[in-house]
């Protein structure tokens, strides 16, 4: 979709509606008193020209983003919508701006590519008007950090028989602007994934994406670690019919950092970033990982396997593992690593767990100003005894009905080393079972892409570190 601002009214534009919030602006373009009344949240105006879309919207960024999603949506016929910007809005130009052109690119996504007959026709062109034509930078900004985050619902939306470890590989291969490698596990000593990836005929494999741009200082080198169970049976815990089918959003994470190293790399920002995805399936097989087997991790340390169905925690802890090698002196993972998360949180909230708090709190305010909505969970040592083995180092559950978060959390730690880490899990935003009332709709969020392209870009600034 192409997004454009421009100084004219609606009328130079060549618009199949236009679209403006239900306010005075929609009553200087035709509607009626009753028609801002019946927008619930869109009522269309027939008038002379082209229809009126007038959109009930909260005077935020957010309202903005769902108020030009909502148009575009109504916009059934595709072509143009232009939307008028509302002044009386008390927001900046860039906030305004920024929440029209990530909300029509989201708005606009559509899930449907695997029904026969092609899609239905979309809007190819989103015209803010009334608008500063210097803001045009701004609108670009948002409009690719939006295309980026409809990739990964893409990635997340399609199904595990085409996105599977060796096609997430070769989607991902194709992006622009990274060095791409793909790591054999057996060979790299991997041997957590080895083991989570050996119920299944597709073999388990680690991408590792790389954003490495001349000039940039030696330090902060970020590393982004996306959790990629293309699809989750629980293995031997084999999963309920209620549970197993969403099990191919288990790679949410993965597609989050894959699609927030592809903009980080159109973006250009001058910081060293490295992707670090382990990709398998946990499937159900004569092959497949046994409760109570030993795995020898990475890192050298060896885990019970108390629960197969506890299996992100383990190919995170090889993935932590290699970017920790490879040189990150700063750590995010991202996860749909636990059930208890979403209960406790809903569909809107990531929990964010660090072992430094100021690093938690800059994740953490990196996912609230872009949208992706995150909140601070608790560390605490005491939580570290929960995982003693008999039998091993370490178990890969508690044991106990309690504190599954951080439970897993406290795993991870164990992983990752004395340099800032954050964990972040998203079960519950990851994938939406019912439309929210917001941007997005039903389906996959592409949750995470927004935040880790804003983390990147506050790391970039001279205080930062």
């Amino acid at each position: 979709m192409e997004i454009e601002v421009t100084a004219s009214g609606p009328d130079t534009i060549s618009a199949d509606l236009v679209a403006a919030s239900a306010g005075p602006q929609a009553l200087e373009l035709g509607a009626s008193e009753r028609a801002l009344s019946d927008a619930d949240p869109v009522a269309i105006v027939y008038r002379a020209g082209p229809p009126l879309a007038v959109v009930a919207l909260e005077p935020d960024v957010e309202g903005l983003r769902t108020a030009a999603a909502r148009a575009v949506r109504a916009c059934r016929g595709g072509g143009t919508v232009a939307w008028v910007l509302d002044q009386s809005l008390a927001l900046s130009a860039q906030d305004h701006v920024r929440g029209l052109a990530e909300g029509a690119v989201i708005g606009g996504y559509d899930g449907r590519r695997w029904r026969s007959g092609g899609q239905p026709p979309r809007v190819q062109r989103f015209a803010i008007c009334g608008c500063s034509e210097d803001l045009a930078p701004v609108v670009r900004r948002a409009a690719l950090i939006a295309r980026w985050t409809n990739t990964a619902r893409e990635l997340v939306d399609a199904p595990p028989n085409v996105i599977s470890p060796q096609g997430l590989a070769k989607r991902v291969a194709a992006f622009a602007g990274l060095d791409v490698q793909v790591v054999d596990p057996d060979e790299a000593g991997l041997g957590a994934l080895c083991a989570v990836g050996a119920g299944s005929p597709a073999r388990p494999l680690l991408l590792v994406l790389r954003h490495e741009p001349p000039g940039a200082p030696p330090a902060p080198r970020l590393a982004l670690v996306g959790k990629a169970v293309t699809f989750d049976t629980g293995g031997y815990f084999l999963k309920p019919q209620t549970d197993i089918v969403r099990q191919k959003a288990d790679m949410a994470g993965g597609a989050a950092v894959a699609a927030a190293l592809g903009a980080i790399a159109e973006l250009g920002l001058p910081l060293s970033v490295t992707g670090v995805v382990p990709a398998c399936e946990n499937m159900l097989s004569g092959s497949a990982m046994r409760p109570t087997d030993v795995v020898k991790t990475a890192a050298g340390l060896t885990v019970e396997v108390t629960n197969p169905d506890a299996e992100g925690r383990l190919i995170l802890a090889d993935a932590l593992w290699y970017a920790r090698r490879d040189g990150a002196t700063h750590l995010v993972d991202l996860a749909t690593l636990t059930g208890a998360l979403r209960a406790g949180m809903g569909d809107l909230y990531a929990g964010v767990f660090a072992s430094d708090e100021s690093w938690r709190d800059a994740v953490v305010a990196a996912g609230n100003a872009s949208g992706d909505l995150a909140w601070p969970w608790p560390l605490h040592p005491r939580y570290r005894p929960l995982i003693d083995s008999n039998v091993a180092d370490l178990r890969n559950t508690a044991g106990k009905s309690f504190g599954f978060p951080i439970v897993a959390a406290t795993f991870l730690q164990q992983f990752a080393g004395h340099q800032p880490w954050a964990h972040v899990d998203m079960l519950g935003p990851a994938l939406l079972d019912e439309d929210r009332g917001d941007a997005f709709g039903r389906g996959a969020t592409g949750y995470g892409v927004r935040m880790l392209i804003e983390l990147a870009a506050r790391l970039t600034a001279p205080s930062s570190t």
